[in-house]
């Protein structure tokens, strides 16, 4: 199982068809393959050797599915990078995976260069936008057109395709690992349970870093379809390239589907394109949810839910299950059942299996679970056990197959379709020299689903603000994880027999009258 042949069989079976179209550019699917040839022969060039880590920061392109082929063609790993890291953050992703090359566009080029001394190991930096060519970067465009094209490097199956990282219950990022088979069968299993046809056309407007769209990458191009970019997420954007360029399926998270429905420009926009819209990322509200059966009407919804590690969906919810009444009524707020490629089960604190409507850890197994974490055995070790990969989410499933989400084994936070390990937010708080000690908890928010929320005890005599506090934040970490609502005690946390801080308990004033503890 090669990504690559995803990308030959697209070029063969339709050769002339548009496979992108990001702007005022769109390149056929022979047009393409040439191109990632030619990309991955310029990458050899400057230095890629097999498995070696190329790393990408960039808004969504053409040149983020060019770069996503090429890589592997030529026998690399691909390691996107989070658009809303900061720079910190980067630089110890970058260490830490051993990259030699980032290829950065016009939004992200000063973030490199300011990256660049901070990783002794980064030789190259690659400009990919469109503008002048910073200072000591290769042009994107010359090299391929400098380049010769250069056969596969036949790289495939467990050969690991990518480090994807995400939050660290140590307070640092933890790398990923994909391998080909994980994103051959995520792509096959995808095209096929998210009713993809032939010649689907399907807008990127969720980041591409992301791998909820990433994986769109893989099972689009098995179906011949082509890929519809916009550089970013806004609703106006997005409504735009709907009526004009006709896409019949998109991912939204559910805050970004939110602000679609609150955009005044929607019921002035042609979405007769449109024939199912896929949501994941985080639950969704039934509020919600009914608010875009009204505006949508002509428009199938479905669920995904999954993460990371396991390339990314572990269950679907169908789109005829996304209804109030009628005999399939009842599971809208499920995440849906496993996928033809995964084998669910909830099991206790000693990784049995529980009966029917029990609520214990979701494991799941498959060709779709990762390889494990990037230099970081240990925590491998505990998260992959008998080959089930253990979610950190607890939940129950019902006679039907449906898994209900109520709460998370590990101490994480779910804003706005991002992931938030409270580890990485106590650990910039505890470099203020006014903070003692902190507690970071997800609250409930209307908006985000989930809010950061930051217990902090001072030490004495010490007056920061939460204003000052959050600016602090804001230096050493992304946006999106820092607090957007901090509040001060001076009583001691509660504490467990293990002299841990029982969040539970201070979770509880907020999440009491909620049916479930996460949303």
């Amino acid at each position: 199982m090669q990504i690559s042949s995803i990308l030959r069989r697209a070029a063969q079976i339709n050769p002339n068809g548009i496979a992108t179209i990001c702007g005022a550019r769109q390149q056929s699917w022979s047009e393409m393959l040439e191109r990632v040839q030619r990309l991955a022969g310029a990458l050899q060039a400057q230095g890629m050797q097999p498995g070696d880590r190329v790393a990408l920061i960039s808004l969504n392109s053409d040149r983020f599915i060019e770069y996503y082929f090429a890589v592997v063609w030529g026998g690399g790993a691909m390691m996107p990078m989070n658009i809303r890291w900061s720079a910190a953050e980067c630089a110890y992703a970058l260490k830490d995976a051993g990259a030699e090359i980032l290829i950065c566009d016009e939004a992200f080029k000063t973030l490199a260069e300011e990256i660049k001394p901070q990783v002794p190991g980064l030789k190259t930096l690659i400009y990919c936008g469109d503008a002048a060519t910073p200072a000591g970067m290769a042009n994107y465009e010359d090299l391929i057109a400098a380049a010769d094209p250069v056969a596969d490097a036949g790289r495939g199956g467990d050969d690991l395709a990518g480090v994807f990282y995400t939050g660290g219950t140590t307070g640092f990022p933890k790398g990923v690992m994909l391998s080909h088979t994980n994103f051959y069968v995520g792509g096959v299993s995808n095209a096929h349970d998210i009713n993809m046809t032939d010649g689907t056309i399907y807008l990127h407007a969720a980041p591409m870093f992301h791998i909820a769209d990433l994986i769109w990458f893989s099972a689009l191009t098995f179906m011949g379809g082509t890929h519809v970019v916009i550089p970013a997420f806004t609703p106006d954007a997005t409504l735009e390239a709907i009526e004009k360029h006709r896409p019949d399926q998109t991912l939204l998270v559910p805050v970004m589907l939110q602000m679609i429905l609150q955009s005044d420009k929607l019921a002035q926009t042609d979405i007769s394109s449109l024939r199912q819209i896929a949501y994941g990322a985080s639950p969704i509200t039934e509020g919600v949810l009914k608010e875009a059966f009204e505006k949508f009407p002509n428009v199938a919804f479905l669920q995904a839910f999954g993460q990371t590690e396991l390339s990314p969906v572990a269950t679907i919810l169908p789109t005829d299950y996304h209804v109030f009444d009628g005999p399939k009524a009842g599971k809208l707020r499920s995440a849906g059942r496993a996928t033809r490629v995964c084998e669910i089960r909830i099991v206790d604190d000693a990784h049995q299996p529980l009966p029917s409507g029990e609520v214990g850890q979701i494991a799941v197994k498959g060709p779709v679970t990762m390889l494990g974490y990037w230099n970081q055995p240990e925590v491998t070790a505990k998260t992959i056990v008998d080959g089930w990969v253990m979610t950190g989410d607890a939940g129950y499933m019902d006679a039907d197959g449906f898994v209900f989400l109520m709460d998370r084994v590990k101490d994480m936070i779910v804003s706005g379709g991002e992931n938030v390990y409270s580890a990485e937010v106590e650990n910039a708080l505890s470099q203020h020299p006014d903070v003692a000690t902190s507690a970071v908890i997800g609250i409930p928010s209307d908006q985000w689903g989930e809010s950061v929320h930051a217990i902090v005890i001072l030490h004495p005599g010490a007056g920061v603000t939460a204003e000052e506090l959050q600016a602090h934040c804001h230096g050493l970490i992304a946006g999106y994880k820092c607090p957007r609502s901090v509040e001060f005690r001076q009583e001691p946390f509660p504490l467990s027999g293990a002299n841990k801080v029982l969040k539970t308990d201070l979770r509880k004033p907020y999440w009491q009258d909620q049916d479930r503890q996460i949303s």
